[in-house]
């Protein structure tokens, strides 16, 4: 047992209002340069939707993220294998183009006070920002937001290719229509993909919390780091020739401040904390059946209240005041002790370590001559919250996401949170109570105490419950980073090339 400590996010997708604060904070504080109007190191997207950049999950297409070698069951990165990634250094043909993202622009704005005297009114044109040529606005950062069941973007999501024929017809008819936000950030992942394919070495993972940096002076713009990264979430400055992606706010951190969009979110949908986890079963986790990934990475985070856990934090480095923190993480709670929290496409292999609640699913319509009705749930009538069988969305939509297509998965998360909200309800409305209690906590496998925990966590929450940023102590730990292939904590600020890929 190695263990490690790692800096981990949850996002709880059903207080996700779409707003966009946390895109603007990150913004106004990161990527507001030249060669980075393009970049959203935080985007939200809607759900059903092809996302920034457009379809950035077909890894058919960008071949991100780490594949299962049929003869061995060992890990090569999905784009190829060194070989071939030497081959195409000066040609990448898997790269996400400027369309893909969006040409970003500006407008002319000092015509509307200096265009000279005239019959009609100066307007500010939409020009390039790249080029300072003018443009016509084809696409943008959130240009499908809210825009769920619409033929040219949700018809799109590559998530839907499992669902049959009638349930992707019931999505789009009009009664039956849903969406969601999904904010999506860099997920600093354990095994990630953008640091394994870096023929420079200049992305790094730092050994004491395990944020993911890009070392600017390393880095020389081959850019397989961009297709590595199955989320898309690094991106190349074209002014400067390096590649840039999320630090986590790090410097914020180490002055003991939650991130950006953290600290800015309005519907209070982010949690962080510490998770300790063990690195000598990574290669174990990610080997698994895609049914089995998400019970596997859960597998490696381990009881940071675990005596033996704890003298192996010790005595790999981890710090005292790391562990203390890591028994307060809200990421814990929801990730390890209640299962609520789930990885985005665990199927990809990287061991992404930022966790979404999903979000609950909405209670079914019915058009009913001209008039939208609650349908109740056929095994109880009196079922105010529907069930599972009722969803518009289907499981296997959540499941695509959420769960390598492990429906059970997601089905038990979906029934915890019913039970919680059955609870709820029971406490607040008297004699109005939907279904039994007792029956509802006995299917999801939880307490009336855990209810309640779940429910104090998710709906009122202090700032301080919410964000649980431990002391990075930086100063001891300046050279620490950890070696995408070993998982160990090396000294340098580069990493040893000699390893075989993927152990």
């Amino acid at each position: 047992m190695k263990i490690q400590a790692q800096v981990s996010m949850v996002f709880h997708l059903d207080k996700c209002i779409g707003c966009h604060t946390c895109s603007v904070a990150c913004k106004n504080i990161w990527t507001d340069r030249k060669g980075a109007e393009y970049m959203w190191w935080n985007n939200v997207e809607t759900k059903p939707g092809t996302g920034y950049p457009v379809r950035w999950e077909d890894q058919d297409r960008y071949k991100g993220g780490w594949q299962k070698k049929p003869d061995n069951g060992s890990l090569d990165l999905k784009m190829n294998g060194r070989l071939g990634m030497l081959r195409n250094i000066f040609f990448n043909p898997n790269l996400p183009t400027l369309d893909d993202y969006y040409e970003p622009w500006t407008y002319e704005y000092d015509n509307l006070t200096n265009a000279p005297a005239g019959d009609d009114q100066p307007t500010a044109r939409p020009v390039s920002m790249i080029t300072g040529e003018p443009m016509d606005i084809e696409r943008g950062p959130n240009w499908d937001d809210d825009l769920s069941g619409s033929q040219v973007y949700a018809a799109n999501d590559p998530n839907l290719d499992d669902l049959s024929d009638d349930e992707r017809q019931m999505m789009f008819e009009v009664e039956r229509l849903v969406f969601f936000y999904l904010p999506r950030i860099c997920n600093h992942c354990l095994n990630a993909g953008c640091a394994a394919a870096c023929p420079s070495g200049a992305i790094y993972k730092r050994g004491e919390d395990g944020i993911v940096l890009v070392n600017q002076d390393k880095c020389r713009g081959w850019r397989m780091c961009v297709t590595a990264c199955p989320y898309k979430k690094v991106y190349y400055n074209w002014s400067t020739g390096k590649s840039e992606k999320c630090i986590l706010c790090y410097p914020r951190l180490e002055t003991g401040q939650a991130p950006a969009c953290f600290h800015s979110c309005v519907g209070r949908i982010r949690y962080l904390g510490v998770l300790l986890y063990d690195a000598e079963r990574i290669n174990e986790a990610v080997g698994v059946a895609d049914a089995d990934l998400v019970a596997a990475q859960r597998a490696i985070i381990m009881d940071p209240h675990d005596p033996a856990v704890i003298a192996s934090a010790k005595a790999n480095g981890v710090p005292q005041a790391m562990i203390d923190a890591a028994q307060r993480s809200p990421v814990y709670r929801f990730v390890k002790e209640w299962k609520l929290a789930l990885p985005l496409h665990p199927e990809f292999r990287t061991l992404p370590m930022l966790f979404y609640v999903p979000p609950m699913l909405p209670i079914q319509a019915l058009v009913n001559d001209g008039r939208v009705e609650v349908t109740q749930g056929n095994e109880d009538p009196s079922n105010y919250f529907g069930t599972l069988e009722q969803a518009r969305l289907p499981l296997r939509y959540m499941a695509r996401l959420f769960a390598a297509g492990n429906e059970e998965e997601v089905a038990a998360v979906y029934r915890k949170l019913l039970a919680v909200r059955i609870y709820r309800r029971a406490q607040n409305v008297p004699g109005e109570i939907s279904r039994d209690v007792a029956q509802a906590l006995r299917l999801a496998g939880i307490t009336a105490e855990e209810a309640e925990a779940i429910f104090e966590l998710t709906a009122k929450p202090t700032f301080d419950e919410r964000f649980v940023v431990p002391p990075l102590a930086r100063e001891e730990n300046i050279e620490s980073v950890v070696d995408p292939f070993t998982h160990k904590a090396e000294a340098g600020f580069g990493f040893r090339r000699d390893a075989k890929r993927g152990q």
